[in-house]
């Protein structure tokens, strides 16, 4: 299982492999689901399954890395949004103990 393609990839098919592209059958956008096919289309989302978490957040690091890091001429792009985003989640760690430090008028 680890360290195989997907099923759904051939190579005279779909040419190099891309970890950013989702090799499997296309399915409807929500967009386009009626009413009456919710159920069933939210069923083939696999929200229970955490192998399904690991490689669509695998395909979203490889489409960013794609986009921002990878290129010629990246510039600080990629370094100033990891920098935002780890100030993000050490701010959101670290709330508890923050949020008990404020200026207030009376302290009774």
């Amino acid at each position: 299982m680890l360290g195989q393609l997907p099923s759904g990839y051939n190579k005279a098919i779909h040419g190099p492999y891309d970890p950013a592209v989702f090799y499997g059958k296309a399915d409807l956008p929500l967009s386009q689901v009626k009413v009456y096919q919710l159920p069933a289309w939210l069923l083939r989302r696999q929200f229970y399954n955490p192998i399904a978490y690991g490689r669509a957040m695998s395909r979203a690091y490889w489409r960013w890395n794609h986009k921002y890091a990878l290129p010629k001429h990246s510039g600080l792009t990629p370094l100033i949004q990891i920098g935002v985003s780890m100030s993000a989640i050490f701010y959101l760690m670290n709330y508890s103990k923050i949020s008990h430090h404020t200026n207030v008028k009376y302290h009774w």
